[in-house]
């Protein structure tokens, strides 16, 4: 499983609610790998890994309220999540074709689009790609943005009316 990044920029960018992101996708890329349950994955980063050293890495303090809400949400909203990823992929590339890290940054975006909107769009897409470009050096990030940005503007419309304007 990827460990949280460590380097200094990355540390002093990084909030409690955006290192919980961080968690989040982790905690669901081992849920998907291991087939492990929601309350023994959570119990784990919380307990173990956020806030630890674990096998020399330092997992950052992080917002474990926003943890939780971001990984139990997905795996509630699982079955309304998926479809919206699957209709804004190319048609060449179905979901169940993405890497599962992937999977993970976009379900938890997905859901922050659906169900928080007391976070900006925009700032979910920005958080969501950095996550995505600690990890991934190649053409992932682009696909990530694309289909986060296709996703909220339709979940958001309201957000993106002045940009279409311009």
């Amino acid at each position: 499983m990827p460990a949280i990044p460590h380097n200094e920029e990355v540390v002093r960018q990084a909030n409690k609610r955006g290192l919980a992101r961080l968690a989040a996708v982790q905690a669901l890329y081992q849920m998907d790998l291991s087939e492990g349950r929601l309350a023994d994955i959570v119990e784990e980063y919380e307990n173990l890994r956020i806030g630890q050293i674990v096998d020399d890495e330092h997992y950052l303090d992080a917002d474990l309220g926003w943890f939780r809400g971001v990984v139990s949400g997905v795996v509630r909203h699982q079955a309304d999540i998926d479809p919206l990823i699957h209709d804004a992929l190319p048609a060449d590339w179905p979901l169940a074709r993405i890497d599962t890290l992937m999977r993970s940054v976009l379900r938890s975006g997905v859901f922050e689009l659906m169900k928080r909107n007391d976070v900006p769009a925009k700032v979910v897409i920005t958080e969501y790609l950095e996550i995505a470009k600690a990890f991934f050096d190649g053409e992932e990030p682009k696909l990530i943005n694309g289909v986060l940005d296709h996703i909220a503007r339709g979940q958001r419309e309201g957000e993106f009316s002045d940009s279409k304007a311009g």
